[in-house]
């Protein structure tokens, strides 16, 4: 699987999933087609898909003229599906999206909205999180409770490790820090933060990370673990009480 990283509005990330057989692509929230179209222009690209993760309109604002000047197939959250443009399938949980040679499982994983789904393309080892994941990071809760959200990251964290992982946004740095003001005593974060400043020194994309890194350095998967209870001084917490405080925290970082 060919997987293109398109950089859109301020920090949005959009991808294409490229067919090379065939010059098909799919698009993965694909807001911005000024910023698209050149790309397809310039590849001799034939959009064939676009793949909704929510409807925000910093996701879904291309849709209608994508779909114009393509005549794609708009795929989206089944819970969604009045709020997606140009919207033609509705996904729910554990439906299987077949493009091309690919498939993809989806998961409904709500909290930043409360449809949300996420694209896990088994075989190839790659999920797009759309705004419920990100690097070091997770969503904010717009429309869910910190037991919703954790219950869907769960999700994605019982994904095998080596999994690569495409989010919605180019956070890194700035979740990073926050990371480090809940778990500073967390080497293999130390050593994380520095990788994604020196990426970001050289004007690299910080995505993909791996399901086992964010497992490792992520503090909204590590809700549950012994060292973040102890630091936020609160080991007789439930779990939804330490992620709810960690997110709080990050609202206000």
């Amino acid at each position: 699987m060919k997987i293109e990283i398109i950089p859109i509005l301020s920090d949005n990330y959009s991808y294409l999933i490229i067919h090379n057989n065939n010059k098909f692509c799919s698009a993965i929230d694909p807001a911005s087609p000024e910023e698209i179209i050149p790309f397809l222009k310039k590849e001799k690209l034939n959009l064939k898909n676009i793949l909704n993760t929510h409807y925000h309109s910093d996701h879904t604002a291309g849709n209608l003229e994508l779909k114009k000047k393509y005549k794609c197939k708009i795929y989206g959250p089944d819970k969604e599906k009045n709020q997606i443009p140009g919207i033609d399938i509705a996904l729910k949980e554990n439906d299987t999206l077949k493009i091309n040679n690919y498939s993809a499982k989806i998961f409904e994983t709500p909290g930043h909205t409360a449809g949300h789904i996420i694209y896990w393309f088994e075989n190839e080892k790659v999920v797009f999180t759309g705004d419920t994941l990100f690097v070091l990071g997770c969503g904010k809760l717009f429309e869910g409770t910190p037991q919703i959200m954790w219950d869907s990251l769960l999700k994605i964290r019982n994904l095998p490790k080596k999994t690569q992982i495409y989010c919605g946004h180019e956070y890194s740095k700035n979740n990073a820090d926050f990371a480090l003001s809940v778990e500073k005593n967390n080497n293999k974060l130390i050593k994380r933060s520095d990788e994604i400043k020196k990426l970001i020194n050289e004007n690299s994309f910080t995505v993909p990370t791996t399901i086992e890194k964010e497992i490792e350095c992520n503090p909204f998967l590590r809700a549950d673990v012994d060292n973040i209870k102890k630091n936020l001084k609160m080991e007789n917490a439930s779990t939804e009480e330490i992620f709810g405080e960690i997110r709080k925290r990050k609202d206000n970082f």
